[in-house]
Order: structure tokens, then sequence, then C-alpha cells
């Protein structure tokens, strides 16, 4: 099926993303790799006024040591956490849960925080952000906040974004 229309958005900035957000409303669907919101789009399970494709924003990748943590960007691949040294010296769970990712074709496209922010049960990724007691770090109009995994899945496919916010890295406790 083809998808309803809808205006597509390319922010240049983390900040211009906000915004679009926020102008789009309950509305606005954020787009990461589009492993996930690709196929609720042509099913039409899903109909925004907006998509806002984050694909351009490269302060949302990359794995950085913040000391006691390691900070994963949003819009880093699977196969770039499955591959980072620092992943596999300090959070060997999330290596190991990317190997089960889908296929190589979704690890080199689906990204780390669009699994954690689409909330699939059965996800690959949930279950380890949980154990590993990782904190999200979600920016919206009013600036940024952190909430912590435990907080940040409510309910199947829900988590606790604000229509207007998206999640821009993860803080992972270095083990």
């Amino acid at each position: 099926m083809i998808p309803a229309a809808f205006d597509y958005v390319a922010p240049a900035t983390v900040e211009e993303a906000v915004r679009a957000l926020a102008a789009g409303g309950e509305d606005a669907k954020v787009m990461a790799g589009g492993q996930s919101l690709i196929p609720v789009l042509r099913m039409r399970l899903a109909v925004p006024t907006v998509v806002v494709d984050l694909s351009g924003l490269t302060e949302l990748t990359g794995v950085h040591d913040d000391g006691d943590s390691l900070r994963i960007g949003a819009m880093t691949t699977h196969h770039e956490v499955q591959r980072d040294p620092l992943v596999r010296e300090h959070a060997r769970l999330l290596r190991l849960a990317t190997d089960t990712v889908a296929d190589p074709q979704v690890r080199h496209r689906g990204t780390f925080g669009g699994s954690l922010a689409h909330a699939d049960p059965a996800g690959d990724l949930l279950a380890p952000a949980l154990a590993l007691d990782a904190v999200m770090v979600c920016a919206g109009p009013d600036g940024t906040r952190e909430v912590p995994a435990a907080e940040f899945f409510v309910d199947f496919f829900t988590t606790a974004l604000a229509p207007d916010e998206l999640l821009t890295h993860v803080k992972v406790p270095k083990l």
C-alpha cells in the first residue's frame, strides 16, 4: 500500500527537529532508520501530517566515553553499536543484543534510539536497556531531560516521550 500524504522535514539540528515536532503536534512522527515507521506508514496504521527525518543529524551518532557511562547517540546504527570497541569493553550485553537484531540489512540501517523509542516488546534492546539501568536523554522545547529506562517504557509501543520530544542519546553505565 502507498502511505497517505504527509509533509517531510529534514532538520539540520536537534532544535529544528524539536520545533518541527512541536508544530506537528500529536500527528507528527519521527523517522530514525525507518525500519519500524515505513511499514506502519505503508499499512496506514499511522497517518501523520508530518514526518521529521533525523538521518541528517550527525550530532546524534556515535558512542562516546562519558566517564562512568557510555553515551550512545540515538541515530547510531545497530551495526555501529555492535562493532564499537567501547561497547565491547564496557557494555558487552548490548553487543550481544545487537547481534540478534533482525538481519544485517536492518542492523546497518536501523538505529539504537529508534528501536528504543519504538518500544516494541519483541525488540531486542528493551530488556538490555532495563537490565543495564540505561538512562534516556530526551530533547524538547523546554530543554533536555533524563528518563531512566524503567520509567521510559510505559507500555507496549508507548514511551515517556512527549509528542514534541525526541530521544537524543542513551547513557549506559560502564560495567
